[in-house]
């Protein structure tokens, strides 16, 4: 049988290899000036100059950044169950209540009626997830936001250059996260990265990631440890140079399975959109698991499914969710399958990708 094709490949080559050496060789691991440079160029790269804040992990970002926007006990934070769940966990971690709304069906992201729907008066925002790195329905939830008078914040861990009429995700809200997690767009080998609206939110959140402190035990506020370290923001730099043909790569990828695949459903992309691709996901309506087994047992095709139980059912937050059903979340979540998209595909991988989803399909039709 061929060699097996992964659903996901993290890229780390010699030049990410050569920054570890230099940040190593330099003495100034922890809290050096890669990480400030880091800030720097990745603000310029993906938000526009917005200020950013470089933290040890995505949910560290949605949960600094939830603080930092002053969300807390009392509040209540409109997000997907159709997530991962770092993002449901990182308002519960704030003190306060994530609310679970319903996904449109075409983009996976929150339904604006569902969202409107939800709304009460203890709503302090609403939370959207550029899920896959399609960007949400951000002028609907925009113009939401606007009219009850509630925040806007973005959990953007998959979505590193995606946009929505030309303006970049991470700059629509209070706050954005990006997560630089390995399996993602580009990576720091761990950590995320906070775009703020403001200098206040940025200041607020580098307190937080840093004890409390901007000046060493001068203390303002209690805060924890989340900084990132200089070798990795070292690592995220390198990546920085090299995402923008990686996320061409996936576009072309994505392209090239859109024009040959038949008998599912592929992803759509929204008028005015740019999808990045973080992940390619189909939709099988009959024997999901099925059809993903025989992927791999008959043609050596991985895949991967995102996100098989919903958020509102997990054991750890369905007691914020006692009897909610999301029909659109189940659906998705029965039949979601996603391909492998990511820049190390060759055209004779795409074509074999392409060959055994029609072939599977086919059978299964």
């Amino acid at each position: 049988m061929s060699e097996f094709i992964p659903p996901a490949k993290p890229i780390i080559g010699d030049e990410e290899r050569e920054a570890v050496d230099r940040v190593l060789r330099s003495g100034m691991v922890a809290q050096g000036p890669e990480v400030a440079a880091f800030e720097r160029e990745f603000s310029e790269h993906f938000v526009q100059g917005r200020p950013v804040v470089a933290v040890n992990s995505g949910t560290a970002g949605l949960h600094l950044g939830l603080l930092a926007a002053g969300v807390g006990p009392g509040d209540e934070v409109i997000v997907p169950s159709f997530t991962f769940a770092a993002t449901g966990n990182s308002v519960a971690l704030t003190g306060a209540t994530p609310v679970f709304a319903d996904i449109e069906p075409e983009t996976f992201t929150l339904d604006p009626a569902a969202v409107e729907a939800s709304i009460t008066s203890k709503t302090k925002g609403i939370m959207p997830v550029h899920l896959y790195g399609h960007p949400a329905r951000m002028r609907e939830l925009e113009a939401i936001a606007a009219k009850h008078g509630i925040a806007l914040y973005e959990d953007a861990a998959q979505a590193h250059g995606a946009s929505l009429d030309g303006r970049p995700v991470g700059t629509f809200g209070a706050f954005g996260m990006f997560s630089l997690y390995p399996t993602k767009n580009m990576t720091s080998g761990e950590g995320g990265m906070i775009s703020a609206a403001d200098d206040e939110i940025a200041r607020t959140a580098r307190l937080l990631r840093n004890q409390g402190m901007e000046r060493q035990y001068e203390n303002e506020v209690i805060g924890f440890n989340a900084r990132m370290t200089d070798i990795h923001a070292a690592i995220g730099r390198v990546q920085l140079t090299k995402v923008d043909a990686w996320t061409a790569t996936r576009q072309s990828n994505a392209a090239f399975l859109d024009a040959n695949l038949s008998g599912v459903v592929v992803p759509p992309v929204l008028d005015g959109a740019v999808h990045v691709y973080h992940q390619y996901t189909i939709r099988v309506a009959d024997d999901r698991d099925g059809f993903v087994a025989a992927l791999k047992s008959e043609h050596n095709v991985g895949s991967g499914v995102y996100y098989p139980i919903p958020n509102h059912r997990l054991p750890s937050l369905a007691h914020f969710a006692p009897g909610l059903d999301l029909p659109a979340t189940e659906t998705a979540a029965r039949e979601v399958v996603s391909l492998p998209v990511h820049p190390s595909l060759s055209g004779g991988d795409l074509e074999r990708i392409v060959e055994a989803v029609n072939a599977v399909a086919g059978a299964g039709a």
